[in-house]
């Protein structure tokens, strides 16, 4: 079985954000969150504001020009 990008996530102090996503998004989401479930062994699907926090994470660390050019302003 292919193992999604987004691996078990953990239980963190979360920040304070609030953003809106287009409706189409949302049933994409949920059937995410009920396929990581299943691959993490989970026995039920993480709501959509657990999962947001993580997508973004793993997409900013794996972004190679946005550590580039991180690491060249600093």
């Amino acid at each position: 079985m292919t193992k999604l990008r987004l691996g078990p996530i953990a239980e963190e102090k979360p920040g304070s954000s609030r953003s809106s996503l287009p409706g189409a998004l949302m049933p994409e989401l949920g059937d995410y969150a009920a396929v990581h479930a299943q691959l993490t062994d989970l026995a039920v699907p993480l709501p959509p504001e657990r999962l947001i926090p993580a997508m973004v994470e793993r997409f900013i660390a794996s972004d190679r020009e946005f550590s580039k050019q991180r690491r060249s302003n600093n």
